[in-house]
C-alpha cells in the first residue's frame, strides 16, 4: 500500500518539490534535533519537521548532520548543514520513486483495461539541462558539421499506464543514446496481463521479442519504410505477416509472426476540414474475431496518455524552465523528485477519483491539483502546528481583512505620461477544442504507405 494523503505540500525545493501530502505520519518527529551541550544561541533548527520532510526508518534520523559538542552545559540544536541535510539527500534517492511507482488502476477504473488487459504505453521525452562543464561532460549538446547547439539533453523514458497516466517505470540518461536502450531496461516491468501501445520508434523487431518473452502483447505504429509481405488475408481486413531481424551467428534469422493492420483514417472537424492520412499497426493479438481490427485502430489512441504525462511533468512541474542542478550527480536526484511529485499527485487525483465511482480520470486536472498541493503547503508554512515560541505580531498572515483596513499606497503627484497604445488588427481565432468525428476504413495498401511528409 502507497502511504495515505493527510499533509501539506512546499514549493520550497522549486521544480523538485517532495509532497509531505503523500509522508506517512511517524510518531518521531522527522529529521528531529538531538539537544547537545552548547551555548543557548537563537540558530537556524530542524526541530519541527517541515511540509517537506519525511519519515525516515527508525534510528536513522538525523544521519549526516555533524555533531560539535557545545559549552557550558547548556542545550542547544544542531544547525542544518545546507549539504547534509538527510531530508533532501533521503527524499529524492529512486527508491521513494519505487515505492509510489506503480499501476494504480483496479478493474472498475475507465480507460485502463481493454478485453481483459492492462494497457501500458512506452514513450520518450527529452529535458533541457543546465549549460555547464560537469553536465556537459556526461550530457553532450547536438552537434551540427561544425559547432554544437543548443542546451544539454537528457532523455527520459517511462512506461506510464494509460487511463490513470501513473508512471511505473522509467530510466534516462544521455540523450545521445536512443529510446530503446532504455526502454529495454524496463521490460522487466511488463506482466502477462499487460497490453504495451508504442509509436513506431519501438517497433523493432529485437524489442517487440524483448516484450513476448515476458508474456505481454503489444500494439505499436509501424514507419512508412517497412513494407511487410502479405502471408495470410483475415475476415476483416487485417493480414498476417512474418518479421525476420537479420542473421546471427549461432543463431540464425529471429523470425516474429505479427498482423498487420493498414486503415485509412479520416477525421472530420466541426469547421469543416478534413483530415485523412493512412496508418500501419502491428500487433501481436491475431485472433480478429476477439481482437477486431477496427477496435484495435481506435485503442492505439490512448497512447497520447504517456505525451499527456510528459506535458504534466514539463508544462505544470517545470514551467518550461531547464533543470537546476548543475553536477550529474545532482540532475539524477533532481529527476528522480520530479517523478516522484508527479506520481505522488496522480495517487492523490485517483483516491479523489475513487470517491465518485464512474468518474473518468481524464476529467481531473493535473495542474489544479499540483496548484491544490503548493496552497496546502503555504498554509502549513505560515500555520505550524507546532511552535518554538508564541506567536508575535510579526508573524501573523497578512489576511484578506487586514489588507482591506491598511490605508492605500501613496500614489504620485506628476504621474508619468503613458505611452499611446498600438491598434492591432483582429486575428481570426480558431477555437483551441472542437467536436470531430473520425471514420476507418480497413484496407491492405498493396503499394505501401506514403511517406510522412505527403501525408
Amino acid at each position: 500500500m502507497y502511504p495515505s494523503a493527510g499533509h501539506g505540500v512546499s514549493e520550497a525545493v522549486g521544480p523538485a518539490a517532495v509532497l509531505s501530502v503523500m509522508a506517512p505520519p511517524s510518531p518521531n518527529p522527522p529529521c528531529h534535533a538531538t539537544p547537545v551541550a552548547g551555548p543557548a544561541k537563537r540558530r537556524p533548527s530542524i526541530s519541527s519537521p517541515g511540509p517537506s520532510a519525511i519519515a525516515f526508518p527508525p534510528g536513522t534520523e538525523g544521519e549526516g548532520i555533524p555533531h560539535r559538542p557545545g559549552r557550558r552545559g547548556r542545550p542547544r540544536e544542531r544547525p542544518t548543514p545546507p549539504r547534509a541535510n538527510p531530508c533532501r539527500t533521503r527524499l529524492l534517492q529512486p527508491g521513494l520513486f519505487e515505492i509510489l511507482a506503480g499501476a494504480v488502476a483496479d478493474r472498475g477504473t475507465p480507460g485502463a483495461w481493454w478485453c481483459g488487459m492492462r494497457t501500458v504505453a512506452f514513450d520518450g521525452t527529452s529535458l533541457q539541462l543546465p549549460d555547464r562543464v560537469p553536465v556537459t561532460d556526461r550530457f553532450p549538446k547536438r552537434s551540427g558539421p561544425e559547432r554544437e547547439f543548443g542546451y544539454p539533453l537528457l532523455r527520459l523514458v517511462t512506461l506510464v499506464e494509460t487511463g490513470t497516466r501513473a508512471v511505473m517505470a522509467a530510466a534516462f540518461g544521455p540523450e545521445s543514446e536512443g529510446e530503446l536502450p532504455y526502454a529495454n531496461r524496463l521490460l522487466a516491468r511488463l506482466e502477462e496481463s499487460m497490453l504495451v501501445l508504442a509509436d513506431a520508434g519501438f517497433a523493432a523487431i529485437g524489442f517487440l521479442h524483448g516484450i513476448r518473452a515476458t508474456g505481454a502483447q503489444f500494439l505499436v505504429c509501424s514507419s512508412a519504410t517497412r513494407r511487410p509481405m502479405v502471408k495470410d488475408r483475415l475476415p476483416d481486413g487485417s493480414y498476417l505477416t512474418r518479421l525476420t531481424a537479420q542473421h546471427r551467428a549461432g543463431r540464425g534469422y529471429d523470425m516474429l509472426t505479427i498482423r498487420v493492420i493498414e486503415a485509412w483514417i479520416t477525421v472530420k472537424l466541426a469547421d469543416g476540414t478534413v483530415r485523412r492520412e493512412q496508418w500501419r499497426l502491428l500487433t501481436s493479438l491475431t485472433a480478429p474475431a476477439r481482437y477486431p481490427a477496427e477496435r484495435l485502430v481506435t485503442l492505439y489512441h490512448e497512447r497520447w496518455q504517456a505525451e499527456t504525462a510528459y506535458a504534466s511533468v514539463k508544462a505544470a512541474l517545470l514551467d518550461g524552465r531547464v533543470l537546476r542542478s548543475g553536477h550529474p550527480a545532482d540532475l539524477d536526484q533532481e529527476v528522480w523528485g520530479i517523478l516522484t511529485v508527479y506520481q505522488a499527485l496522480i495517487r492523490t487525483t485517483l483516491d479523489t477519483a475513487a470517491q465518485q465511482p464512474g468518474l473518468d480520470m481524464h476529467r481531473l486536472s493535473f495542474t489544479v491539483a499540483l496548484n491544490a498541493a503548493r496552497d496546502q503547503g503555504r498554509h502549513r508554512l505560515r500555520h505550524p502546528s507546532r511552535r518554538r515560541r508564541p506567536p508575535d505580531r510579526r508573524d501573523r498572515p497578512r489576511t484578506a481583512g487586514r489588507l482591506a483596513a491598511a490605508p492605500p499606497p501613496p500614489t504620485h503627484e506628476s504621474p508619468q505620461p503613458q505611452k499611446p497604445q498600438q491598434v492591432r488588427p483582429e486575428r481570426p481565432q480558431t477555437p483551441r477544442t472542437q467536436n470531430y468525428t473520425v471514420h476507418t476504413e480497413i484496407a491492405i495498401m498493396e503499394k505501401g504507405l506514403a511517406s510522412r511528409s505527403n501525408r
